[in-house]
Protein backbone atom coordinates (compact mmCIF):
# COMPACT_ATOMS: atom_id res chain seq x y z
CA UNK A 1 0.00 0.00 0.00
CA UNK A 2 2.84 2.37 0.78
CA UNK A 3 4.56 1.55 -2.51
CA UNK A 4 1.30 2.14 -4.39
CA UNK A 5 0.82 5.53 -2.72
CA UNK A 6 4.38 6.59 -3.61
CA UNK A 7 3.91 5.41 -7.21
CA UNK A 8 0.65 7.35 -7.43
CA UNK A 9 2.38 10.50 -6.17
CA UNK A 10 5.05 10.25 -8.87
CA UNK A 11 2.48 9.43 -11.56
CA UNK A 12 0.32 12.44 -10.71
CA UNK A 13 3.37 14.66 -10.60
CA UNK A 14 4.58 13.41 -14.00
CA UNK A 15 1.32 13.38 -15.98
CA UNK A 16 -0.62 16.18 -14.26
CA UNK A 17 2.05 18.67 -13.21
CA UNK A 18 -0.29 21.63 -12.92
CA UNK A 19 -2.95 20.04 -10.72
CA UNK A 20 -1.11 20.76 -7.43
CA UNK A 21 0.37 24.08 -6.39
CA UNK A 22 3.03 22.53 -4.13
CA UNK A 23 5.97 20.41 -5.38
CA UNK A 24 6.07 16.66 -4.75
CA UNK A 25 8.50 16.72 -1.76
CA UNK A 26 6.28 19.24 0.04
CA UNK A 27 3.15 17.17 -0.59
CA UNK A 28 4.89 13.98 0.56
CA UNK A 29 6.00 15.71 3.76
CA UNK A 30 2.45 17.01 4.28
CA UNK A 31 1.07 13.51 3.81
CA UNK A 32 3.44 12.07 6.40
CA UNK A 33 2.64 14.89 8.82
CA UNK A 34 -1.11 14.39 8.38
CA UNK A 35 -0.83 10.62 8.86
CA UNK A 36 1.18 11.05 12.06
CA UNK A 37 -1.20 13.73 13.36
CA UNK A 38 -4.21 11.44 12.86
CA UNK A 39 -2.35 8.61 14.61
CA UNK A 40 -1.18 10.73 17.56
CA UNK A 41 -4.59 12.36 17.94
CA UNK A 42 -6.29 8.97 18.09
CA UNK A 43 -3.88 7.15 20.43
CA UNK A 44 -5.19 8.52 23.78
CA UNK A 45 -8.75 7.60 22.85
CA UNK A 46 -7.72 4.15 21.67
CA UNK A 47 -6.00 3.59 25.00
CA UNK A 48 -9.08 4.76 26.89
CA UNK A 49 -11.29 2.51 24.76
CA UNK A 50 -9.04 -0.48 25.43
CA UNK A 51 -9.14 0.22 29.17
CA UNK A 52 -12.94 0.48 29.16
CA UNK A 53 -13.11 -2.72 27.11
CA UNK A 54 -10.98 -4.56 29.68
CA UNK A 55 -13.14 -3.24 32.52
CA UNK A 56 -16.23 -4.61 30.77
CA UNK A 57 -14.66 -7.97 29.92
CA UNK A 58 -12.70 -8.75 33.11
CA UNK A 59 -13.97 -6.67 36.00
CA UNK A 60 -17.72 -6.30 35.40
CA UNK A 61 -19.77 -9.50 35.78
CA UNK A 62 -21.69 -10.36 32.59
CA UNK A 63 -25.02 -10.63 34.39
CA UNK A 64 -24.73 -7.00 35.55
CA UNK A 65 -24.70 -5.71 31.97
CA UNK A 66 -27.64 -7.85 30.89
CA UNK A 67 -29.57 -6.99 34.04
CA UNK A 68 -29.21 -3.25 33.44
CA UNK A 69 -30.27 -3.34 29.80
CA UNK A 70 -33.95 -3.60 28.77
CA UNK A 71 -35.04 -7.01 27.55
CA UNK A 72 -37.10 -5.72 24.62
CA UNK A 73 -35.13 -5.16 21.42
CA UNK A 74 -35.99 -1.54 20.57
CA UNK A 75 -35.58 -0.11 24.10
CA UNK A 76 -32.29 -2.01 24.45
CA UNK A 77 -30.95 -0.54 21.19
CA UNK A 78 -32.09 2.94 22.19
CA UNK A 79 -30.27 2.65 25.52
CA UNK A 80 -27.08 1.32 23.91
CA UNK A 81 -27.12 4.07 21.28
CA UNK A 82 -27.45 6.63 24.07
CA UNK A 83 -24.65 5.15 26.20
CA UNK A 84 -22.20 7.21 24.17
CA UNK A 85 -23.45 10.33 25.98
CA UNK A 86 -21.77 8.99 29.11
CA UNK A 87 -18.44 8.01 27.53
CA UNK A 88 -16.03 10.74 26.32
CA UNK A 89 -14.38 8.47 23.73
CA UNK A 90 -14.11 9.23 20.01
CA UNK A 91 -14.60 6.66 17.23
CA UNK A 92 -11.12 5.15 17.67
CA UNK A 93 -11.76 4.12 21.27
CA UNK A 94 -15.31 2.93 20.66
CA UNK A 95 -14.23 -0.07 18.59
CA UNK A 96 -12.33 -1.85 21.40
CA UNK A 97 -15.09 -0.88 23.84
CA UNK A 98 -17.71 -2.38 21.50
CA UNK A 99 -15.57 -5.52 21.16
CA UNK A 100 -15.71 -5.83 24.93
CA UNK A 101 -19.51 -5.57 24.90
CA UNK A 102 -19.79 -8.38 22.37
CA UNK A 103 -17.38 -10.53 24.36
CA UNK A 104 -19.84 -10.12 27.22
CA UNK A 105 -22.67 -11.54 25.16
CA UNK A 106 -24.32 -8.58 23.45
CA UNK A 107 -25.41 -9.23 19.89
CA UNK A 108 -23.51 -7.65 16.98
CA UNK A 109 -26.61 -5.70 15.92
CA UNK A 110 -27.15 -4.20 19.38
CA UNK A 111 -23.47 -3.33 19.64
CA UNK A 112 -23.61 -1.57 16.26
CA UNK A 113 -26.21 0.78 17.72
CA UNK A 114 -23.64 1.92 20.27
CA UNK A 115 -20.77 1.87 17.81
CA UNK A 116 -22.47 4.14 15.26
CA UNK A 117 -24.01 6.60 17.72
CA UNK A 118 -21.26 7.01 20.30
CA UNK A 119 -18.76 9.02 18.19
CA UNK A 120 -21.46 11.64 17.56
CA UNK A 121 -23.47 11.82 20.79
CA UNK A 122 -20.54 11.73 23.25
CA UNK A 123 -20.21 14.77 25.56
CA UNK A 124 -16.99 16.18 24.06
CA UNK A 125 -18.45 16.17 20.54
CA UNK A 126 -21.59 17.92 21.77
CA UNK A 127 -19.52 20.65 23.42
CA UNK A 128 -17.17 21.19 20.47
CA UNK A 129 -20.00 21.22 17.92
CA UNK A 130 -21.82 23.83 20.01
CA UNK A 131 -18.65 25.90 20.30
CA UNK A 132 -18.15 25.82 16.53
CA UNK A 133 -21.70 26.37 15.27
CA UNK A 134 -23.79 27.40 18.25
CA UNK A 135 -27.38 26.27 18.69
CA UNK A 136 -29.32 28.56 16.34
CA UNK A 137 -27.78 27.24 13.10
CA UNK A 138 -29.52 23.88 13.50
CA UNK A 139 -26.30 21.99 12.78
CA UNK A 140 -25.87 20.76 16.36
CA UNK A 141 -29.43 19.41 16.60
CA UNK A 142 -29.24 17.87 13.12
CA UNK A 143 -25.95 16.16 13.93
CA UNK A 144 -27.11 14.68 17.25
CA UNK A 145 -30.55 13.62 16.01
CA UNK A 146 -29.13 12.31 12.75
CA UNK A 147 -26.36 10.35 14.44
CA UNK A 148 -28.79 8.77 16.89
CA UNK A 149 -31.32 7.96 14.16
CA UNK A 150 -28.83 6.35 11.78
CA UNK A 151 -27.45 4.27 14.67
CA UNK A 152 -30.91 2.88 15.39
CA UNK A 153 -31.45 2.28 11.67
CA UNK A 154 -28.19 0.33 11.31
CA UNK A 155 -28.90 -1.68 14.47
CA UNK A 156 -32.42 -2.54 13.28
CA UNK A 157 -31.28 -3.55 9.80
CA UNK A 158 -28.60 -5.90 11.11
CA UNK A 159 -30.92 -7.31 13.77
CA UNK A 160 -32.70 -8.90 10.81
CA UNK A 161 -29.53 -10.79 9.82
CA UNK A 162 -30.29 -14.54 9.76
CA UNK A 163 -26.83 -15.50 11.09
CA UNK A 164 -25.52 -12.82 13.50
CA UNK A 165 -22.23 -14.61 14.12
CA UNK A 166 -21.51 -14.57 10.39
CA UNK A 167 -21.20 -10.78 10.67
CA UNK A 168 -17.99 -11.19 12.67
CA UNK A 169 -14.51 -12.03 11.41
CA UNK A 170 -13.06 -15.43 12.22
CA UNK A 171 -10.25 -13.76 14.14
CA UNK A 172 -12.63 -11.89 16.42
CA UNK A 173 -14.71 -14.99 17.04
CA UNK A 174 -11.51 -16.79 18.06
CA UNK A 175 -10.67 -13.88 20.40
CA UNK A 176 -14.13 -14.24 21.98
CA UNK A 177 -13.53 -17.94 22.58
CA UNK A 178 -10.12 -17.25 24.10
CA UNK A 179 -11.63 -14.57 26.36
CA UNK A 180 -14.39 -16.92 27.48
CA UNK A 181 -11.93 -19.72 28.26
CA UNK A 182 -9.37 -17.47 29.95
CA UNK A 183 -8.29 -18.59 33.38
CA UNK A 184 -6.12 -17.17 36.11
CA UNK A 185 -6.24 -14.05 38.23
CA UNK A 186 -7.95 -10.89 37.09
CA UNK A 187 -4.59 -9.13 36.82
CA UNK A 188 -3.30 -11.82 34.44
CA UNK A 189 -6.49 -11.76 32.37
CA UNK A 190 -6.30 -7.95 32.24
CA UNK A 191 -2.78 -8.05 30.82
CA UNK A 192 -3.68 -10.79 28.33
CA UNK A 193 -6.75 -8.91 27.12
CA UNK A 194 -4.78 -5.66 26.87
CA UNK A 195 -2.31 -7.35 24.50
CA UNK A 196 -5.13 -8.93 22.46
CA UNK A 197 -6.89 -5.60 21.96
CA UNK A 198 -3.73 -3.67 21.10
CA UNK A 199 -2.65 -6.30 18.58
CA UNK A 200 -6.07 -6.13 16.94
CA UNK A 201 -6.58 -2.36 16.88
CA UNK A 202 -3.14 -0.77 16.46
CA UNK A 203 -2.21 -2.20 13.02
CA UNK A 204 -5.59 -1.09 11.65
CA UNK A 205 -5.17 2.36 13.17
CA UNK A 206 -1.68 2.78 11.65
CA UNK A 207 -2.86 1.65 8.20
CA UNK A 208 -5.98 3.83 8.36
CA UNK A 209 -3.93 6.88 9.36
CA UNK A 210 -1.49 6.25 6.51
CA UNK A 211 -4.32 6.00 4.00
CA UNK A 212 -5.85 9.22 5.32
CA UNK A 213 -2.55 11.05 4.90
CA UNK A 214 -1.95 9.64 1.41
CA UNK A 215 -5.41 10.48 0.13
CA UNK A 216 -5.12 14.08 1.26
CA UNK A 217 -2.02 14.66 -0.86
CA UNK A 218 -3.30 12.68 -3.86
CA UNK A 219 -6.62 14.53 -4.18
CA UNK A 220 -6.44 18.32 -4.62
CA UNK A 221 -8.66 19.92 -2.01
CA UNK A 222 -9.27 22.87 -4.36
CA UNK A 223 -11.26 20.51 -6.60
CA UNK A 224 -13.64 19.81 -3.72
CA UNK A 225 -13.93 23.42 -2.58
CA UNK A 226 -14.73 24.62 -6.11
CA UNK A 227 -18.11 22.87 -6.05
CA UNK A 228 -19.07 23.91 -2.52
CA UNK A 229 -21.93 26.20 -3.52
CA UNK A 230 -23.91 23.54 -5.41
CA UNK A 231 -26.64 22.12 -3.11
CA UNK A 232 -26.13 18.55 -4.35
CA UNK A 233 -22.47 18.43 -5.34
CA UNK A 234 -21.46 20.17 -2.13
CA UNK A 235 -22.94 17.29 -0.11
CA UNK A 236 -21.11 14.73 -2.23
CA UNK A 237 -17.84 16.68 -1.90
CA UNK A 238 -18.07 16.99 1.89
CA UNK A 239 -18.98 13.31 2.24
CA UNK A 240 -15.86 12.38 0.25
CA UNK A 241 -13.83 14.82 2.33
CA UNK A 242 -15.18 13.34 5.57
CA UNK A 243 -14.20 9.84 4.50
CA UNK A 244 -10.66 10.83 3.53
CA UNK A 245 -9.42 13.38 6.08
CA UNK A 246 -10.18 11.06 9.04
CA UNK A 247 -10.31 13.76 11.70
CA UNK A 248 -11.27 12.76 15.25
CA UNK A 249 -14.94 13.43 15.92
CA UNK A 250 -14.00 15.40 19.02
CA UNK A 251 -12.50 18.19 16.91
CA UNK A 252 -13.96 17.77 13.40
CA UNK A 253 -16.48 20.57 14.00
CA UNK A 254 -13.72 23.18 13.87
CA UNK A 255 -12.43 21.68 10.61
CA UNK A 256 -15.95 21.85 9.13
CA UNK A 257 -16.28 25.43 10.35
CA UNK A 258 -13.52 26.48 7.94
CA UNK A 259 -15.83 25.49 5.04
CA UNK A 260 -18.94 27.24 6.43
CA UNK A 261 -18.51 30.34 4.24
CA UNK A 262 -18.31 28.38 0.96
CA UNK A 263 -20.31 25.18 1.53
CA UNK A 264 -24.00 24.67 2.18
CA UNK A 265 -25.40 23.88 5.64
CA UNK A 266 -26.59 20.46 4.49
CA UNK A 267 -23.11 19.53 3.27
CA UNK A 268 -21.61 20.46 6.66
CA UNK A 269 -24.16 18.26 8.44
CA UNK A 270 -23.38 15.38 6.07
CA UNK A 271 -19.67 15.83 6.82
CA UNK A 272 -20.31 15.74 10.56
CA UNK A 273 -22.42 12.58 10.26
CA UNK A 274 -20.21 10.58 7.90
CA UNK A 275 -16.75 11.37 9.30
CA UNK A 276 -17.08 9.81 12.77
CA UNK A 277 -18.69 6.63 11.42
CA UNK A 278 -17.14 5.59 8.09
CA UNK A 279 -13.90 7.47 7.40
CA UNK A 280 -10.96 5.38 6.16
CA UNK A 281 -9.51 5.06 9.65
CA UNK A 282 -12.79 3.88 11.14
CA UNK A 283 -13.34 1.39 8.30
CA UNK A 284 -9.90 -0.09 9.00
CA UNK A 285 -10.77 -0.40 12.69
CA UNK A 286 -14.16 -1.97 11.97
CA UNK A 287 -12.43 -4.56 9.79
CA UNK A 288 -10.82 -5.99 12.93
CA UNK A 289 -14.26 -7.14 14.05
CA UNK A 290 -16.81 -7.16 11.21
CA UNK A 291 -16.68 -8.78 7.79
CA UNK A 292 -16.15 -6.73 4.65
CA UNK A 293 -19.74 -7.30 3.53
CA UNK A 294 -21.13 -5.95 6.80
CA UNK A 295 -18.87 -2.89 6.64
CA UNK A 296 -19.93 -2.23 3.03
CA UNK A 297 -23.55 -2.32 4.15
CA UNK A 298 -22.90 0.08 7.03
CA UNK A 299 -21.08 2.48 4.70
CA UNK A 300 -23.95 2.39 2.19
CA UNK A 301 -26.61 3.06 4.82
CA UNK A 302 -24.66 5.90 6.45
CA UNK A 303 -23.84 7.60 3.14
CA UNK A 304 -27.42 7.42 1.88
CA UNK A 305 -28.77 8.67 5.21
CA UNK A 306 -26.26 11.56 5.35
CA UNK A 307 -27.04 12.56 1.77
CA UNK A 308 -30.79 12.54 2.46
CA UNK A 309 -30.37 14.54 5.68
CA UNK A 310 -28.07 17.04 3.99
CA UNK A 311 -30.54 17.51 1.13
CA UNK A 312 -33.38 18.17 3.57
CA UNK A 313 -31.24 20.69 5.47
CA UNK A 314 -30.45 22.52 2.22
CA UNK A 315 -34.14 22.70 1.34
CA UNK A 316 -35.21 23.88 4.79
CA UNK A 317 -32.44 26.40 5.52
Amino acid sequence: MGAAAIAALFAVDAFLPGIFADPLPTRAQDGLTLALSVLIEALPFVALGVILSIVIQVWVPADVIHRLLPRCAWPRRMVLAGVGMLIPVCECGNVPFARGLMMRGLTPADTLGFLVAAPIVNPIVIITTHQAFGFDSGILVARLAGGYAVALLVAWLYSRHPEPQAMLTDRFQLACEVSADAAGSRARRTLAQFLVELRAVMPALVIGSAIAGAVQVLIPRSALVAIGSNPVLSIVAMILLAMTVAICSNVDSFFALSFASTFTTGSLVAFLIVGPIVDVKMIALLRTTFTGRVIAGIVAVVLLFAFALGTVMNLVL
